[in-house]
């Protein structure tokens, strides 16, 4: 039971966890309507040519600029994150913010992807 808890408690943060993220100034997260939008049933293709899925039923895929391929599933919040469970067990989010007209994606260590127009 105290392990269901905790994992409960965690989940419920996640989306929280946004907004302390490093943002610029000029940085609009997206709602989740604009998240869905954005990226369900779309190809990004970032500057280094790595490419994330987003498929309409949940599924994700990340193929990498020089090859390779990592699966899993998305789920999108209402602070602009969108987190990524991995078939290999790990997980992550990422937050999704507009600068000016460039969609950018923002990990949880700060690190800004930009997304290809």
């Amino acid at each position: 039971m105290r392990k269901i808890t905790m994992a409960a408690m965690v989940l419920a943060l996640l989306p929280a966890m946004a907004a302390g993220w490093e943002t610029r100034d000029g940085d609009v997260p997206l709602s989740k309507a604009a998240l869905r939008d954005a990226l369900v049933g779309q190809v990004l293709t970032f500057c280094d040519d790595g490419k994330s899925r987003f498929y309409d039923d949940g599924r994700y895929s990340y193929t990498y600029g020089q090859g390779g391929i990592a699966y899993g599933h998305y789920s999108l919040n209402g602070d602009g994150t969108a987190c990524i469970g991995f078939v290999g067990g790990s997980s992550r989010c990422d937050l999704y913010v507009r600068n000016g007209d460039r969609l950018v994606l923002v990990t949880e260590d700060g690190d800004r992807f930009p997304v290809r127009p």
